[in-house]
């Protein structure tokens, strides 16, 4: 069994302390802190999210996925913000320090950062709950980041990818699905941070969110920061493969809008850029799908609003 430096040397230590090279790193893992040179004319971008184990994911899920979607889930930020992942911190706890669940954890985690091109410069491995706390630092040309009070009366609602994967993937792990290539399982476990899909938007999209607490729950904050309102279709809703099967249609509708843990970007278009976003997304293998429109009235419109409209903590939920 390795103590707290050994699995940091030994998993999590990628970073070599050196010069600063393409990954912008002059000092890495293996000193009080990290040092990072970010690009001249760009804003820092940084996001932190935790992932408690019972809380966020369930008890035995697969070391490997838990390391993949611990760090999906802070790049799905990045992505909101149309930034290039650059950097990320890691601060892991553990009930034990098993060498083989860190090995397999760190194999998810690492194939992330690189598949984003980013580079794990520091974090911390202590004793207790397992958790995972994840920084990441992405970069954005200045005064370009894609922000939630950008929307306007008259633009076009889309998402990325389709909805409901989080929910039905967890509601198939609860009905004992074990199987890491069933579709919905997928969706929940080894999520898609949409970063490629983030940077195109950027300098066509007036707004965006990553769906994370559930779709009406998100557009919730972009219709607050921007000052407006929204008219939804729910028959337009991009639902993942499978989950009216598993769910059944009308829990599969209400999956896809209060679910949460999908991480696709819900963006506000004007009308004029939709078809020119929606092809350079389809490059990438990304769909697009209008889900409504923005207006100056006030709340959301079209959709029946369940009493449980996203995930919050301290209130509940299923995440």
């Amino acid at each position: 069994m390795y103590g707290e430096f050994e699995l940091i040397q030994r998993w999590l230590a990628p970073a070599r302390p050196g010069s600063a090279d393409a990954s912008g790193v002059s000092l890495g893992v293996g000193d009080d802190a990290s040092l990072m040179q970010p690009t001249p004319g760009h804003e820092l971008v940084v996001s932190v999210d935790t992932s408690v184990e019972g809380q966020h994911f369930p008890p035995g899920a697969p070391a490997a996925a838990l390391g993949h979607r611990a760090v999906a889930v802070s790049l799905s930020d990045l992505a909101a913000m149309g930034a290039r992942p650059r950097w990320c911190l890691m601060a892991l706890t553990l009930p034990d320090a098993n060498d083989d669940w860190v090995a397999e954890f760190a194999r998810g985690f690492h194939a992330v950062c690189d598949s984003a091109g980013m580079v794990l410069v520091g974090g911390d491995v202590t004793r207790g709950q397992r958790a995972i706390s994840v920084t990441v630092m992405g970069e954005v040309p200045t005064g370009q980041a894609l922000r939630r009070d950008g929307a306007k009366a008259g633009d076009v609602l889309a998402v990325t990818g389709a909805l409901g994967g989080g929910a039905g993937g967890l509601a198939a792990w609860q009905g004992g699905a074990r199987d890491m290539e069933q579709p919905l399982l997928k969706r929940y476990l080894l999520p898609e941070a949409r970063w490629q899909a983030g940077e195109v938007l950027r300098g066509l999209a007036n707004a965006a969110i990553d769906v994370s607490d559930g779709l009406l729950a998100d557009l919730d904050h972009v219709l607050n920061a921007s000052g407006v309102g929204a008219v939804l279709d729910s028959a337009s809703l991009p639902l993942a493969d499978g989950l009216a099967a598993e769910l059944g249609q009308d829990a599969a509708i209400e999956a896809a809008l209060c679910g949460g843990d999908d991480y696709e970007l819900l963006v506000s278009l004007p009308p004029s850029r939709v078809a020119q976003t929606k092809a350079e997304l389809l490059a990438l293998g990304i769909e697009l799908t209008p889900i409504g429109h923005l207006t100056e009235t006030p709340g959301i419109q079209g959709v029946k609003i369940p009493s449980r409209a996203g995930w919050q903590h301290f209130h509940g939920g299923t995440s």
